[in-house]
């Protein structure tokens, strides 16, 4: 699975951002269940990112270029 987490993180940051806006509970639930957190990675599949955790990982892809809540 580190491969996943090297991939992700090597995106630009446009491909980043339309993953998040448009698959991002899924692609981001999959990335923090890759870095190791397991039970935020599938709460966050399941609920979507519980609408807020949706926009914030937005944000944060477009301040710093990578997903950092929670992540």
């Amino acid at each position: 699975m580190n491969e996943y987490v090297k991939a992700i993180d090597g995106l630009s940051l446009i491909v980043k951002l339309l993953l998040a806006i448009f698959v991002g509970p899924i692609i981001y639930g999959i990335y923090r269940i890759a870095k190791g957190k397991v039970i935020i990675g599938i709460i966050w599949i399941i609920t979507a990112g519980l609408v807020v955790g949706w926009i914030i990982d937005v944000v944060t892809i477009l301040l710093s270029n990578k997903v950092t809540f929670l992540a």
